[in-house]
């Protein structure tokens, strides 16, 4: 290799000049770059490398396309975010959202959703079940599968709407008292192990409804304990003794409305009624009995019960305060125009089905019982 020589430098005491000038030929650099390897960045017309890209959207040149990536070149790709979309993601997350604003959103949820809400997370599982929202709830027609009443009912329901349905063995969970206040079970298919299990929690009943049900002692005992009730229904019931009978009626103190009607009731039953109704009592159903309801057990009645408003009977006696009077099947019709001669300005058979102490009188389409508005319930026929 020829090795060339550097020329030496005049000393400072030379008369020769040391300034010296830079004769770099820019069109050498291209070529000098590329000997090693590196590329040229090239310039457009506005020598704009740099320039913001917002700047470079009002620019009179079009865009460059972005060169197209191979399928092995895919692992990693760095792509600037749009200024939206850091606004949009900047904004209020659920997560971020404090528990009263969350109730007051699923408060407007049907119960179909509010279910579905409370499989989201664990949060919003304790949510979804806090007491505020789960205040009335109606099942009406539906086949509740076991486990299911155990688990709605301690939620803090206060009003249950539930007639007509298959209620399977609720399982409850917890032995704690329930909240429920206004219950309605008429004409469901439900053991008498089962709906005592439900009535043995409930200690703040005000209006019942047992319609068509069999029960037990040991569940007229529950009613029992239930010392604000007012209203109760227990028309077609049968299954419990007369001495059960006569401790839950010496135990409702209160009670307003009460029908009995139509009961598996002997003798002994009637008695025990007669003799026990509270002298609160201002619409009573004793309808059915015409072989065991005898005229000393109608001055009874009359004597215990000053204030009765509705009756149903077969016989009336001298109540000043009573306004209307239903005796089918009870008398005969012979009989019933010498009763309508007698007491003109009373309202005989005016109905056909008394209203009673039954939670829900008229259309099918009422969702309320005893004038409450039940506000959650399903919309789906399948039940749960």
């Amino acid at each position: 290799m020829h090795r060339k020589h550097l020329r030496e430098i005049p000393s400072s005491s030379s008369n020769v000049s040391t300034s010296f000038t830079w004769d770099w030929d820019s069109s050498k650099t291209s070529e000098f770059l590329s000997s090693v390897g590196v590329s040229v960045l090239k310039k457009d017309k506005l020598g704009n490398e740099n320039t913001p890209q917002d700047l470079l959207v009002s620019s009179p040149c079009p865009p460059q396309k972005r060169p197209k990536v191979k399928e092995k070149e895919k692992d990693f790709v760095i792509v600037r975010r749009s200024r939206l979309l850091q606004e949009a993601e900047s904004g209020v997350f659920w997560d971020t959202l404090p528990d009263e604003l969350l109730l007051a959103i699923f408060a407007y949820l049907p119960l179909n959703d509010l279910l579905k809400v409370s499989l989201v997370c664990k949060r919003w599982h304790c949510l979804s079940f806090d007491e505020s929202l789960w205040q009335s709830l109606d099942l009406t027609g539906r086949s509740l599968l076991p486990g299911v009443i155990g688990q709605l009912l301690p939620a803090g329901v206060t009003v249950f709407r539930c007639p007509r349905s298959c209620i399977g063995n609720p399982l409850f969970k917890t032995s704690k008292p329930l909240r429920v206040q206004h219950m309605d079970l008429s004409n469901c298919t439900v053991s008498a192990a089962d709906l005592q299990s439900i009535l043995c929690r409930c200690e703040k009943l005000q209006n019942l409804s047992l319609e068509g049900l069999v029960l037990s002692d040991d569940i007229t005992k529950s009613i029992a304990k239930n010392p604000s009730l007012m209203r109760l229904n227990l028309c077609g019931c049968s299954g419990f003794s007369a001495a059960a009978l006569k401790l839950m009626l010496n135990s409702c103190s209160t009670l307003e409305e009460l029908n009995l009607s139509w009961c598996d009731f002997t003798a002994t039953h009637v008695k025990a009624a007669v003799n026990h109704i509270t002298s609160k009592v201002t619409h009573l159903n004793l309808s059915g009995y015409r072989q065991n309801l005898q005229i000393p057990d109608i001055k009874t009645l009359v004597e215990r019960c000053p204030f009765l408003v509705h009756l149903d009977l077969r016989e009336l006696g001298e109540i000043p305060t009573l306004k209307t009077l239903q005796v089918f099947g009870i008398v005969t019709h012979r009989s019933l125009q010498l009763l309508r001669e007698t007491l003109p300005n009373m309202k005989i058979n005016c109905s056909h089905f008394t209203s009673i102490a039954r939670p829900t009188v008229g259309s099918k389409k009422n969702h309320e019982i005893w004038g409450i508005k039940c506000r959650l319930t399903l919309s789906n026929p399948n039940g749960l």
